[in-house]
């Protein structure tokens, strides 16, 4: 049977313990936290009612399903062979992640990130005792490029052990191209520096450009790259707290697994599971489907925006997430934030909590119907224009 996903259906979750929708008042627009305000796969809502009315939810065993699905949807998609023995399960990319660097590294350890990033990424260097170095990208005519030099540098220091790639790039938008894929590989094998990759926003990529698993490259690059991948993006699931990593290299695979099994982290999900697989063994529909919608609502914000004074739109390769430059409009960031949320009525995220390189953006989620965003471009406009008149 092939599915037609609605895309466009407005769904009210306000009152359905949304995360998303229980920040701002009714008359704000959230287009915040990365989850979409699409419903699931119609095969994963099945497949989910189906089990529940088992009535039966004990413990569950180590799901070799769980592996299957991913090395599937990694060859399907991406040209990627991966082993199934490569694979495990671990609740969340973030809290998969921080396993990884306690298994990784030592405290008092480096950890090179490329800013402006991910909040999470500065938080679980942080608490975890090691030091943050930052590899700052470079905005050059709209488009963020990488400081080769400056990542080099960061390398070089002994101390430095681990590098977080974050491909697609969040909140930037980039899409790396397998040249600059290269380029960052060969300098961590070089210098000896294990890498990790967040590659969880992988299925949203616009036309034009292609995500390539960094462990895919070469076979030196994937026995020194531990890789994240989870459905949640893509599908919206976050919920179930259900992701994987893939780990060709016995010894980095060994080392976080026990950190994993140390930290109790090895319970699956009865509903995650069941998600994670059934999303990556049948839904490709979905994601073809969805990939077009995306871009349409990322062209008519970029449209809406194009010859107003004040915000600019860095052009996202990839993510449902778009960075919105608004330094023309020459405002302290709390006052950025404010006018956004008071006047505007869309709820962003703040520039800032992406690191410093972040004053004077906002970030803003497209992944809604295409009426939403409609009304969030009136307002931007309106609201824009009344400020500078």
């Amino acid at each position: 049977m092939k599915f037609v996903h609605n895309f466009d259906e407005v769904i009210d979750r306000r009152g359905t313990d949304s995360k998303k929708y229980s920040v701002y008042p009714e008359d704000v627009i959230p287009m915040w936290i990365a989850d979409s305000d699409f419903k699931a796969p119609q095969p994963v809502v099945d497949a989910l009612v189906e089990r529940m009315r088992q009535g039966v939810y004990g413990y569950t065993p180590v799901s070799s399903r769980l592996m299957a699905a991913a090395v599937r949807w990694q060859k399907d998609r991406f040209g990627w062979e991966v082993h199934p023995d490569a694979v495990e399960f671990v609740p969340g990319v973030v809290s998969g992640i921080i396993c990884a660097v306690r298994a990784l590294s030592r405290p008092g350890d480096n950890i090179v990130i490329q800013t402006p990033c991910y909040p999470p990424f500065f938080d679980l260097s942080e608490h975890n005792g090691r030091h943050l170095l930052k590899n700052e990208m470079i905005l050059k005519d709209g488009r963020y490029e990488i400081d080769y030099d400056d990542f080099e540098s960061k390398l070089k220091d002994s101390r430095t052990k681990l590098f977080i790639l974050c491909n697609p790039q969040n909140p930037t938008g980039r899409v790396f191209t397998k040249e600059e894929l290269i380029r960052l590989g060969e300098l961590c094998l070089k210098y000896h520096v294990i890498v990790i990759a967040d590659e969880i926003h992988s299925d949203v990529v616009y036309s034009g450009n292609r995500h390539i698993p960094f462990a895919s490259i070469s076979k030196d690059f994937e026995q020194n790259t531990i890789s994240f991948m989870n459905p949640s993006k893509t599908f919206n699931l976050p919920g179930f707290r259900t992701a994987a990593f893939i780990a060709a290299n016995p010894l980095l695979k060994a080392a976080v697994h026990n950190v994993v099994v140390n930290n109790k982290a090895i319970g699956e999900n009865i509903c995650g599971t069941l998600a994670f697989c059934i999303a990556y063994e049948q839904c490709d529909y979905y994601v073809d489907q969805l990939i077009p919608y995306l871009e349409v609502n990322r062209n008519y914000v970029e449209t809406s925006l194009k010859d107003m004074d004040g915000i600019d739109v860095v052009h996202p390769e990839g993510t449902y997430l778009l960075w919105l430059d608004c330094r023309k409009l020459k405002m302290k960031q709390e006052e950025l934030e404010k006018f956004f949320v008071e006047k505007v009525k869309l709820g962003l995220n703040n520039g800032l909590s992406f690191g410093i390189e972040g004053n004077g953006f906002m970030r803003m989620n497209i992944a809604c119907p295409h009426s939403t965003v409609e009304e969030a471009m009136e307002r931007i406009v309106m609201a824009t224009k009344n400020l500078i008149s």
